[in-house]
């Protein structure tokens, strides 16, 4: 797969800096992430892995939307080619490989959430980014409750560090829309921005982080040093997370949940 071939994200690197961007590029269903958009993440890490000259990564969306979480189409999956599908290892719904794939990237990324960040929209970058900034309007969410599944990309690890297990455990139990100064004030992103101005300001912080301004070997070691010894830990909670992922898909909560949505009205579930 090439980087030309992508149909789900838009990879673009600034010659003159090495910053590259990609931007989650399906705005029809608010860049919801599919297992193909994940596979091209994974392609596309590798192909800034090899560039000597790509240093910093942006990751981004195009629309009014960040991401809205995971893509469940299954007229979709149906029409993925095989050696698409060859590739893709449907058991893997907590994104175990791309997650430890850039938790062993050592090149900063910085999130830019310009709009809506649900479940694996936010998940994803709090695992995957060292740097995260939110566009004023922007908001966040852990719906994974209210539709009769758990966590994913480790988030089981890393968000009872950041806020404690009894915030953890409330904004998993209690999924509710956090505004983007609530992000703010409870530590899981950097900063907070108008929306107008977001891709100026985080660019402007990646170009602090690349040279002549940064010392990329010194930043990408000091990221080797902080990730590297929990790469094991994190490794477990996303096969722990896998383990109740493959339960919960195959509950009646979740199809409950499913079809509650099509019908516009609320689920209700057996706990079954």
């Amino acid at each position: 797969m090439e980087i030309n071939d992508f149909q789900d994200i838009l990879y673009e690197k600034e010659p003159e800096t090495g910053i590259v961007t990609i931007t989650f590029n399906r705005p029809e269903r608010k860049n919801a992430l599919s297992l193909v958009t994940f596979l091209e993440l994974a392609q596309a890490l590798e192909v800034m892995s090899a560039d000597p000259e790509a240093r910093v990564l942006i990751l981004t969306g195009r629309g009014e939307a960040f991401s809205s979480g995971g893509y469940f189409n299954l007229a979709f999956m149906q029409s993925l080619p095989p050696e698409v599908l060859s590739r893709i290892d449907v058991t893997d719904i907590a994104q175990k490989k791309i997650c430890l794939k850039f938790w062993e990237f050592d090149k900063p990324v910085i999130a830019a959430i310009n709009g809506l960040a649900i479940g694996a929209g936010f998940t994803l970058p709090l695992a995957c980014a060292d740097l995260i900034y939110l566009a004023e309007e922007a908001y966040i969410k852990f719906p994974f409750t209210q539709i009769g599944v758990i966590q994913e990309f480790a988030c089981s690890y890393l968000l009872p560090r950041l806020l404690g297990f009894q915030k953890a455990k409330e904004l998993l139990f209690f999924p509710e829309k956090i505004p983007a100064a609530r992000a703010l004030e409870l530590g899981l992103v950097n900063g907070v921005v108008p929306g107008a101005d977001l891709m100026a300001f985080v660019r402007e912080k990646a170009r602090r982080l690349v040279p002549p301004q940064g010392a990329a070997l010194a930043l990408r070691l000091a990221k080797q040093a902080l990730h590297k010894p929990l790469i094991g830990e994190i490794s477990a909670a996303l096969d722990q997370e896998n383990l109740g992922l493959n339960q919960a898909f195959g509950s009646e909560d979740f199809f409950e949940a499913l079809t509650a949505r099509l019908e516009k009205r609320e689920p209700r579930f057996k706990g079954r």
